[in-house]
């Protein structure tokens, strides 16, 4: 760094070159980047799985499960039962099933008080049966988890998992080599029920204190290694597609996902990520075109940092777990559809496999994107990509903070730059990326008041509105707006600062990292102060387009346009508009149940960068032959 701040060094020879080239070296770096990133669906440039973890040993197990025609019994009870229960979950009935099996039986109360009108409230109730493991004193479980669906419920039914679950809790309650306890969970209310069963199982609260009360159990078993959460939607199913993605983004032991594909494989079930199976191709380019769009698939999934199944909130807790989610009508056509008896074999393989672990999942990927479910590309092969695109950021910084030591020189004391007033500035912007964070919070509390006006179309028109006002902050800020180098320093800031999110956002989402950094990145290395009136207005437009609500708007136009095309255009931008609001109220929510941290990303760190930038393009300091003012004068002056 010597090199590059010291004045005595004449900057020295690295410095003058990044000053020089930096424009077309962060232009290579940047395509560089994506060109890596997309090539990685080549075959040649990603790896095929394997198991690292070997005590698993899932070609071992011999499947013995015969328990299929109590499971067609148990759904026939259970489909008479659920019309006694229009919206409910049918506990007695799955009590005395639970019992009769011999488990140990337990039901758990929860209740949610909505995140934003105090005036709703919302019971839901789980019910779990325990099956102790005659072989270990309760330290360790296993869960395999069911969401409960209601005839009057928008979503596919669910109680063929119901009935599959109770005929292996059936069978697995006389064998006599379980290790681990086997925790059989049915959850009320979709993911809300098995996020408040989870903290009361772990004593915790993950979103607001205030939202969802989890209550506690009465009873419990030992600390979950691995969970399995079943979505089958018909008696026979054509394939088994296999959901990874998680909270925020976490995804479970590749170990996991490779053990689900070996069972089933080994009986004979037809297995697909993202409803996909793996195509080989002679071409090329068409080999590269099936595994980009599958990649693309699982990068646009995990990049919304919600989940794809009830198992996405087990990750949190370091539980690796997945969802097996069956379809009646597959995309593949089969000789002959998949039965209980095959299904109940997949569930007994894949747990007699976990049933092995001597210890927790540790050994396989716990960062990796699949582009098939036979290969994978772990996280030492896409961050170079991502680290490509986010340095481009660090050069330009280096080279303007060059360019500002070099003009220091020839600055007189009166046109010096205005470092207090520019940090000021930086942190006033963050002031209102943070106000902006809280603001949900802050209109439910309003809302105890007299409010006539829903909170959410509260919220939605509060954020309008500050988003809106904050684009005047450039005007309100004249000494820095009229001061090149001041604006040059303000930009230094928000471009090591853009930089620095997106490598600390694609170690934890890599997906949401390469979404941002594509879109944002080229715009703001056009941002600059030394340019013509022109050129500045094209630099704010691009820049507003960039804009977090301008994204999140084109995003959900374009989808809307691909479901809706036959409609008009006016319908399609009211249709738009509205599920915009809408995919920001969800973000609000999800983030006060379940600790989804998107909203607060997005508010707390892009909101105020993108402000940041957009105060260096509404600068109003004049340059002469693309030199700042302040320069020219004072060489003129010597």
């Amino acid at each position: 760094m010597g090199l590059l701040t010291d004045p005595s060094s004449d900057q020295g020879k690295i410095a003058k070159i990044l000053v020089k080239y930096y424009g077309k070296l962060c232009i290579l770096l940047y395509i560089g980047g994506v060109i890596w990133f997309s090539s990685l669906a080549l075959p040649m440039f990603n790896t095929s799985t394997y198991f690292s973890e070997n005590a698993l040993l899932p070609g071992l197990v011999k499947s013995m499960f015969w328990e299929d025609r109590a499971a067609m019994q148990y759904l026939q009870e259970l489909q008479d039962e659920t019309q006694k229960y229009d919206s409910s979950i049918p506990y007695p009935w799955l009590l005395a099933k639970f019992q009769q099996i011999g488990l140990d039986s337990y039901t758990h109360n929860f209740t949610l008080h909505s995140p934003l009108n105090p005036n709703e409230t919302y019971y839901g109730k789980n019910v779990y049966g325990i099956l102790r493991a005659p072989r270990a004193s309760s330290t360790e479980s296993l869960v395999l988890s069911v969401p409960y669906r209601p005839p009057s419920s928008i979503y596919a039914t669910t109680l063929p998992s119901i009935a599959i679950q109770l005929a292996f809790a059936k069978y697995a309650i006389k064998e006599k080599y379980w290790a681990k306890d086997i925790i059989f969970l049915i959850t009320d209310h979709e993911q809300l029920g098995m996020q408040a069963w989870l903290e009361a199982y772990h004593g915790v609260t993950c979103g607001n204190a205030d939202t969802l009360k989890h209550g506690t159990l009465k009873g419990r078993a030992g600390a979950i290694q691995a969970a399995i959460n079943l979505e089958l939607h018909s008696a026979k199913i054509e394939q088994i597609d296999l959901k990874i993605e998680g909270l925020n983004g976490q995804l479970p032991n590749l170990d996991l996902f490779n053990l689900a594909g070996k069972i089933c494989i080994k009986e004979g079930v037809l297995h697909t990520f993202k409803g996909k199976i793996p195509q080989y191709s002679k071409s090329l380019y068409k080999g590269w075109q099936y595994n980009f769009k599958n990649m693309m698939k699982m990068v646009s999934s995990q990049a919304t940092g919600i989940p794809t199944g009830n198992h996405g909130l087990f990750l949190r807790f370091g539980i690796q777990a997945l969802t097996l989610e069956g379809f009646e009508q597959g995309k593949y056509k089969v000789i002959s559809k998949i039965g209980f008896l095959s299904i109940g074999r997949v569930i007994e393989g894949i747990f007699r496999s976990m049933n092995n672990l001597l210890e927790r999942f540790h050994q396989s990927f716990f960062f990796y994107i699949l582009p098939s479910y036979d290969r994978y590309i772990s996280i030492g092969l896409y961050m170079p990509a991502l680290c490509m695109i986010a340095a481009t950021l660090i050069i330009k910084a280096c080279a303007k903070w060059c360019q500002l030591q070099d003009d220091s020189k020839t600055v007189k004391v009166g046109h010096e730059i205005s470092y207090v007033k520019v940090v000021l500035l930086f942190f006033v912007l963050h002031g209102i990326g943070v106000f902006v964070t809280a603001f949900p919070g802050l209109c439910k509390s309003l809302s105890y008041f007299h409010f006539n006006t829903e909170v959410g179309t509260l919220v939605s028109w509060g954020l309008v509105t500050i988003l809106s006002l904050a684009l005047l902050i450039p005007y309100l800020t004249n000494s820095i707006r009229k001061c090149q180098r001041s604006c040059d320093l303000l930009c230094i800031f928000a471009l090591l600062e853009l930089g620095t999110a997106l490598i600390c956002i694609s170690m934890n989402n890599i997906s949401l990292g390469i979404i941002c950094s594509t879109i944002s990145v080229p715009v703001a290395l056009i941002i600059d102060t030394n340019l013509n009136e022109h050129v500045k207005i094209v630099q704010k437009i691009f820049w507003l387009i960039v804009h977090p609500a301008s994204v999140l708007f084109i995003i959900v136009l374009v989808n809307t346009v691909l479901i809706f095309n036959q409609e008009p255009i006016k319908e399609l931008l009211l249709r738009a508009l509205y599920a915009t609001h809408q995919a920001v109220i969800y973000s609000i929510v999800d983030s006060m149940i379940y600790g989804n941290w998107l909203y607060t990303v997005v508010t707390s760190i892009f909101v105020p960068n993108w402000l940041c930038f957009w105060c260096v393009a509404c600068s109003a300091a004049k340059t002469i032959d693309g030199v700042p003012a302040e320069v020219s004068e004072s060489k003129k002056q010597d």
